[in-house]
């Protein structure tokens, strides 16, 4: 059976997963790559290194955010989110950079998965690779299903 995830179907699918796709274009350049994210139910918290992701968002802020959870071909869910990208500086990126690190806590489960820095470290982050936080504010999101 196909069908259409509730509201409340769509909200736990974002709150219990970590990985996700996120999607941006600009330039004639379409980019899709997987992202590990923390959701507060407004927004998509995510973080990367300054790329080629950055720079498409940077210059069209419109992005698309993907979630699914697969069990087999016949029994899955996928949310779809349409938002707009936003870079955190200052207090911001730092409350972004701690809902991160406490959504991703309770899964590292290796010394070497755990950071070896927290948020205080990230904060004043410069040069060609500095960390950047961003936040993909919803403004529109779908849900389907497929069981069997």
């Amino acid at each position: 059976m196909l069908g259409q995830l509730s509201p409340d179907q769509i909200e736990s699918l974002l709150h219990n997963e970590v990985i996700g796709r996120i999607g941006c274009n600009a330039n004639g350049i379409t980019y899709i790559v997987p992202i590990t994210y923390a959701y507060d139910g407004r927004y998509i918290y995510g973080h990367s290194k300054e790329g080629l992701k950055i720079q498409l968002m940077r210059t069209n802020p419109m992005v698309c955010f993907e979630v699914d959870r697969m069990e087999n071909l016949a029994n899955w869910k996928s949310v779809i989110v349409w938002g707009k990208y936003e870079e955190l500086k200052g207090d911001e990126k730092k409350s972004g950079l701690e809902k991160l690190i406490s959504r991703f806590a309770p899964l590292m489960t290796s010394e070497t998965s755990i950071p070896a820095t927290g948020a205080e470290a990230h904060q004043n982050d410069t040069g060609p690779f500095k960390t950047v936080i961003f936040r993909i504010e919803v403004k529109e999101k779908s849900g389907r299903f497929e069981k069997r």
